[in-house]
């Protein structure tokens, strides 16, 4: 077998998974279409750009995103290094300026002398308008050498043919929207506010005083708040629910994964869905009113400067137009530049409880192993967690070591394990403690307390676990 291992994609997966294969010694062949091609979503020639919100979700260990991230932390996952250095205010959540965060990704990346990045499209033999001027997908996984497939949710045609006749699999496609940013200097102070609903745990050894002090920065500067009036909220959802949205391709047509679902569709489901779910008003008062408000829009910070803010939870389909004009009557966006625009995008995925195992290895391939949002596992920290157990697991395989099963109890071994086994309508999975296997006699009635003890479980495991 070859001493170096291919790697199909530069995103999330594809870029960790290069990096942990190259720290051990190895050489990568990491192929990546841009910048010679770009998906409908991709702008930035850059490795590891992020197209939907620039939030990785809650650092707190309370949350299974934050556990991840933290059992990613002990490994030494470079992706989870640069999030934290470029950072950005978000509350209790882990946000990152999206373009320091990719362009500090792909200088490591390219100046890794493992690493031989390889730019233009991958494309499968099978596709007769194939233009790609890289080694075709069947020469790649035919070599006798390891190959990891991570080319993302936005798998290009070409390469998509490919993946289908290898796996056998009809359809590869689910959707995904990605939500509006706006200039913050086109909000209207006189109606928005800051703060956040939730407060900061108490850190060990921190005096009430000073946690009182730092939950009031915290609060004031995390998100910027948006209050409806009950007449303002049914005039928005109404004129949301009629505007006009993008006419999809045949080949889009499909059903809309819930944990990405455009705001458009959740109004649909009835007046008060929107104001039960990302515009629910619990845990603020209006400024002008010293009143709940009826509903709230939140708006989380973009970049470092915090100039720009994205639209929390309004991922959308709605035409650009349509879209000035509905999230325009949101109060205090009346006058809102819009940088960026809401876009609806094909994501693809595998059935992977019939195709993986719990290394991420192609059960039909020995050397072929699959990482990222294609194998059902849903959100940025999901990917890159991927993609460190499928390039772990690569290596091993190169040096004929055994597989290294993470632990059920850690969520990058829950997660494993969840798109490696055998289930219906399988459907791609965020990081969340109801995958994770319960506490042996557990009867602690109190959530918050249940997942610390979940969490603490997962890290002391960690520490003793054999890599």
């Amino acid at each position: 077998m070859e001493d170096y291992i291919n790697i199909i994609g530069g995103g999330l997966a594809g870029s960790e998974a290069a990096y942990q294969i190259a720290k051990r010694g190895l050489k990568v062949n990491l192929y990546e279409m841009k910048p010679i091609k770009y998906s409908p979503a991709h702008s930035s020639k850059n490795l590891a750009e992020i197209v939907c919100s620039n939030s990785f979700k809650s650092n707190l260990l309370t949350n299974a995103a934050g556990l991840l991230k933290e059992e990613l932390r002990k490994l030494d996952s470079l992706l989870i290094k640069i999030a934290d250095e470029t950072s950005v205010p978000a509350g209790q959540a882990l946000a990152v300026d999206r373009d320091t965060f990719s362009k500090k990704v792909t200088e490591i990346i390219e100046n890794n002398s493992k690493i031989n990045i390889i730019h233009g499209e991958v494309c499968s033999k099978y596709d007769v308008n194939r233009k790609g001027d890289s080694k075709c997908f069947e020469d790649i996984i035919n070599e006798d050498a390891i190959t990891i497939i991570a080319s993302g949710p936005l798998t290009s045609d070409s390469l998509s043919i490919g993946i289908k006749k290898l796996t056998g699999e009809k359809e590869l496609h689910f959707y995904d929207a990605a939500a509006p940013i706006i200039e913050k200097n086109s909000i209207d102070f006189d109606i928005a506010f800051y703060g956040n609903r939730y407060e900061q745990e108490k850190k060990k050894d921190e005096s009430e005083e000073e946690w009182k002090k730092r939950n009031e920065e915290f609060k004031e500067y995390s998100y910027i708040n948006l209050p409806f009036s009950k007449e303002e909220y049914e005039s928005f959802v109404n004129e949301l629910i009629k505007a006009e949205v993008v006419t999809l391709h045949d080949f889009e047509k499909g059903e809309i994964f819930e944990g990405c679902m455009p705001v458009e569709v959740m109004a649909k489901r009835g007046i008060d869905t929107l104001r039960f779910g990302p515009l629910k008003p619990v845990g603020f008062d209006d400024p002008r009113t010293v009143r709940r408000p009826y509903a709230v829009v939140q708006l989380r910070q973009d970049n470092t400067e915090a100039t720009l803010y994205n639209i929390v939870g309004f991922q959308t389909n709605l035409k650009f137009g349509e879209q000035k004009r509905v999230f325009s009557m949101i109060p205090g966006l009346k006058n809102a530049e819009f940088i960026k625009y809401g876009v609806m995008h094909r994501n693809t995925f595998i059935n992977s409880p019939e195709l993986l195992n719990k290394a991420y290895n192609f059960k039909n391939k020995s050397n072929l192993y699959f990482a990222g949002q294609i194998t059902g596992v849903e959100g940025y920290v999901e990917s890159i967690s991927s993609g460190m157990v499928a390039s772990l697991n690569a290596v091993r395989k190169l040096k004929n070591e055994d597989i290294l099963r993470f632990p059920d109890e850690t969520v990058i071994g829950a997660l494993a394990s969840y798109i490696s086994t055998s289930k219906e309508n399988f459907q791609p999975m965020n990081a969340n403690f109801g995958i994770l296997p319960p506490l042996v006699g557990d009867k602690i009635k109190d959530k918050k307390k249940r997942y610390e003890k979940l969490s603490e479980r997962s890290l002391n495991l960690l520490k003793t676990f054999k890599m």
